[in-house]
């Protein structure tokens, strides 16, 4: 499954909110300073959709706030 995703870095708590079928809002506490919002965001995404982290992958956008990303 692929996914469309906005990253707020930086916020006070970690959630994910689903916009529609294919496009979340993720908010995470983490910076966005030397991957550390990619890593928080694959964290909270696998807590989300209950699979293991190695099975979502940052498609495009490693270094942008929209972000492609497949899971499983």
């Amino acid at each position: 499954m692929q996914i469309l995703v906005e990253v707020k870095p930086n916020s006070k708590c970690e959630s994910v909110e689903k916009i529609t079928d294919s496009i979340y809002k993720i908010r995470v506490r983490a910076p966005a300073q030397e991957g550390q919002a990619n890593k928080a965001v694959i964290k909270v995404l696998a807590e989300y959709f209950k699979v293991a982290k190695s099975l979502i992958q940052i498609k495009t956008g490693k270094t942008a706030r929209t972000k492609v990303i497949t899971v499983g």
